[in-house]
């Protein structure tokens, strides 16, 4: 039989084994609490602020699919209510003479992006207050109802007058010679319903006139949007006057604060 020492002994042993376990779960415990705290898995104030910025990343990517992308209310109210296609024109800034073309169509209440492409603006920007000869292009939103062209109408959906009297004079740069074989009437200052080479002013010479889109020379017009001529092509042969077409036109920046 052992002594009563050395059972006294085997006891304080296993005491001391099972505070040394207890003390290592506990500091265990007390490691993941403190990675909680910083944002880790189980909440504390780091993870809700992680969930928040995360709710706000997914609130930011949302498009509302029943509005033109990037385009602020004031303008979208003036989009006609039975208007099915869209030709939004995103300037890279109120300075700049490069911008996107997109055009949009109407499905339902829905408007899906249909095609891109690269254009031009005016050589010195944007302005909200064009006037003849300031070189910008006007922000806002307008009607397209008229085209037309040197060239033979290739299809257009809109009413088309093929006339040389469109032809660039000759006295221009080489490159600017085939600017109006095709062109849309932006109806900004002009008598809809008329060929879009007819000089009437309604609101006087002042605020300027004859802005259209045309085809493009590789740089800034003196205040039409200029396309491809492919670009051009596919805009006349689909752009339908039962949709009530209009353009949305400006630089980013002033498209979304309107």
């Amino acid at each position: 039989m052992q002594s009563g020492g050395a059972r006294r002994a085997r006891v304080l042993t296993a005491a001391r084994r099972h505070l040394s376990a207890t003390l290592a779960t506990l500091a265990l415990l007390a490691t993941v609490a403190a990675l909680s705290g910083c944002g880790g898995p189980g909440g504390g104030h780091g993870g809700e602020a992680g969930s928040a910025a995360e709710a706000d990343r997914t609130r930011s990517s949302v498009v509302d699919p029943t509005r033109i992308p990037d385009v602020a209310e004031r303008l979208q109210r003036r989009i006609p209510a039975e208007s099915r296609q869209v030709v939004a024109v995103y300037g890279d800034g109120r300075d700049s003479a490069d911008s996107t073309v997109v055009l949009y169509t109407k499905r339902g209440s829905t408007w899906d992006r249909t095609r891109s492409w690269p254009a031009h603006n005016g050589k010195k920007g944007w302005t909200t207050d064009h006037r003849e000869g300031d070189k910008r292009s006007p922000i806002g939103v307008f009607t397209l109802t008229d085209a037309g062209g040197v060239l033979a109408d290739p299809g257009a959906g809109l009413p088309y007058t093929r006339s040389a009297d469109f032809a660039a004079p000759r006295w221009w740069a080489r490159s600017h010679w085939h600017d109006f074989d095709y062109v849309i009437a932006i109806d900004y200052n002009r008598v809809k319903g008329t060929p879009p080479n007819d000089p009437t002013r309604p609101e006087g010479d002042a605020k300027g006139g004859s802005i259209w889109l045309h085809m493009d020379h590789g740089s800034g017009t003196s205040a039409c949007v200029s396309l491809s001529k492919t670009a051009m092509e596919y805009l006349l042969r689909t752009l339908d006057p039962n949709r009530h077409p209009v353009v949305v036109m400006g630089d980013r920046a002033d498209l979304e604060a309107y």
